[in-house]
């Protein structure tokens, strides 16, 4: 969730939300006004240096072309930060200076990238980005400065088809990369019904979380990116029975009529293992 970083009411209730989300991104980019940056900066820097239980703490920089960038960065690098969010990345290239900072203050490879797709020349260099460097944890996909880019109509409609495309690339480069795809925010704050379309579209096309910048889509987000019960019971049945085809030399098996073979027992391990990281369903139980 990204939370404006001079608005100091907001960067401390973030931690109190229920449900939460996985991560915060305080924002030193869109949602700061040029005169607040500098503000915006301390606000966020001593947020970070707050010892706080609960979800990653990353910050939305200022593009690497800006001339807040540098500023930015060395603001935000000490205690607390887990990432940093690159938006407008349009090459491998733009994502050198975040690195070259970062290995001079992080040697370890504690911190990490989320690389934001915003245009149609990042868009072409979705791969190149998202497999750049060892510290990308996820490439997120920025709708609105995409649109803006292409000069789509600014409301969304319907199933969003002017976006699928872009969407269904930024995750196939993601995933080939080893790294997360991550959908961007759906604007409107009113309709609900909007974003819930936009929600189950982006799990169905591959994307692994979605984001947003308010509290109120938070639950809407959250269910439908986790894994159903249903989904964990058959994901559970898979992998008990190929196992026991395993012991039996089998390489394949049936489950409720399905051919079960290894790229179906793999998924159904993700599903597990992502449950288990999430603290959902039965298996985290442990039956």
């Amino acid at each position: 969730m990204f939370v404006p970083g001079n608005r100091e009411r907001f960067l401390e209730k973030v931690y109190e939300l229920a449900p939460a989300p996985d991560a915060v991104f305080f924002d030193l980019e869109d949602g700061v006004i040029p005169p607040e940056k500098a503000t915006a900066r301390t606000m966020v820097a001593r947020a970070l240096r707050e010892e706080r239980p609960g979800p990653l703490r990353s910050v939305r920089i200022n593009a690497v072309r800006t001339n807040w960038f540098r500023a930015d960065m060395e603001a935000i690098l000490g205690g607390g930060l887990e990432a940093v969010c690159v938006p407008k990345v349009e090459s491998a290239a733009d994502l050198e200076p975040v690195v070259a900072l970062l290995d001079d203050a992080d040697p370890a490879e504690a911190v990490r990238i989320v690389a934001t797709i915003e245009s149609a020349a990042g868009l072409l260099r979705a791969a190149e980005i998202a497999g750049a460097h060892q510290r990308i944890l996820a490439v997120m996909f920025g709708a609105e400065d995409y649109a803006l880019d292409l000069g789509l109509p600014a409301k969304r409609e319907a199933e969003a088809a002017d976006l699928v495309y872009a969407r269904s690339a930024t995750v196939v480069a993601a995933t080939a990369a080893r790294v997360l795809p991550i959908d961007g925010v759906f604007p409107d704050l009113d309709d609900r019904e909007g974003l819930l379309r936009e929600v189950v579209q982006a799990r169905r096309l591959g994307f692994t979380a979605k984001a947003t910048f308010n509290p109120r889509q938070v639950p809407v987000i959250n269910e439908h990116f986790s894994p159903t019960a249903d989904e964990l019971e058959y994901a559970r049945r898979v992998a008990d029975a190929f196992a026991e085809a395993s012991r039996r030399g089998d390489a394949s098996v049936a489950v409720g009529g399905q051919l079960v073979d290894p790229p179906i027992v793999h998924r159904a391990e993700a599903l597990l293992e992502l449950a288990q990281r999430l603290g959902t369903g039965p298996v985290a139980k442990g039956t």
